[in-house]
């Protein structure tokens, strides 16, 4: 990776405040209940990408404190910016109907920063555009670097792409069963994204096949999820499931509390 996680955390502060600046007047107020309902479960998600940090020497967890930060929008979108800065767009909320369905989208954000994967993406970019300047010197016409333009996003960025979000797909249920979430709601959210995306009829509607999409299909999508499951359920129901089901009674109670104090 060409970059370090210091410039990566830099990178972020700075594209956190540009987003604040553009988000301006539809951020909600940090008491709306939506606000901490984000909170509450980001934080338990930061505890278990510790704990994911300190088992596996290739990912990294920036010490900066999280933020949280949730946008009234149409949009269904939620991302993590470098150096811990969470958001979610309320149009998520029409995909995700709990808890545990949130945390499958959060987890998966989380995942991308702890596997650096903007960086990863930014080293890429950088060797193309150095082999694309190169081509461009040997053959001012431009048809080279043209060509290696579009062979560069066919045979690099886009698998590259999906190996990363099958990758953010695999740490987030991990996130998820060891934040005592039930890591199979991740399959219940993307069973919901892929129902949208067939039209009334039944029929899907016309996406990219998979090898010109920046994102695994759906149906591999969710065939991943089962292979991976049996795993993430082990830890989700370790120590006999005495843990989680302290901690999960804990959260019915933060969350009665909540609406009481709406």
């Amino acid at each position: 990776i060409a970059t370090t996680p210091e410039q990566e955390a830099q990178m972020g502060d700075r594209e956190y405040h540009r987003m604040l600046q553009q988000f301006q007047g539809d951020i909600l107020p940090s008491d709306h209940t939506a606000c901490r309902t984000v909170r509450r479960v980001g934080e338990r998600l930061r505890m278990a990408s510790r704990t994911f940090a300190e088992s596996n020497p290739t990912a990294r967890l920036s010490t900066a404190p999280h933020t949280f930060t949730v946008v009234r929008s149409e949009q269904a979108n939620a991302f993590v910016l470098p150096n811990n800065h969470v958001f979610v767009l309320t149009g998520l909320f029409r995909y995700v109907k709990n808890e545990d369905e949130l945390v499958a989208v959060l987890g998966h954000e989380m995942a991308h920063n702890l596997a650096r994967h903007a960086g990863e993406k930014i080293s890429g970019n950088l060797v193309l555009g150095m082999l694309g300047r190169l081509l461009y010197f040997l053959d001012g016409s431009g048809v080279l670097s043209l060509f290696f333009s579009q062979f560069g996003a066919l045979f690099h960025e886009l698998p590259n792409s999906r190996e990363a979000e099958c990758e953010a797909d695999h740490i987030g249920i991990h996130l998820a069963a060891e934040a005592c979430y039930d890591p199979r709601a991740a399959k219940r959210v993307f069973a919901s994204m892929k129902e949208e995306a067939t039209s009334e009829k039944g029929t899907s509607q016309r996406r990219p096949p998979e090898f010109l999409s920046t994102h695994p299909s759906h149906d591999h999508r969710l065939s991943n999820f089962d292979d991976w499951m049996p795993a993430a359920l082990d830890i989700f129901h370790s120590d006999g499931g005495t843990k989680c089901e302290r901690i999960r009674r804990d959260m019915r109670a933060a969350r009665i509390v909540a609406v009481q104090e709406r």
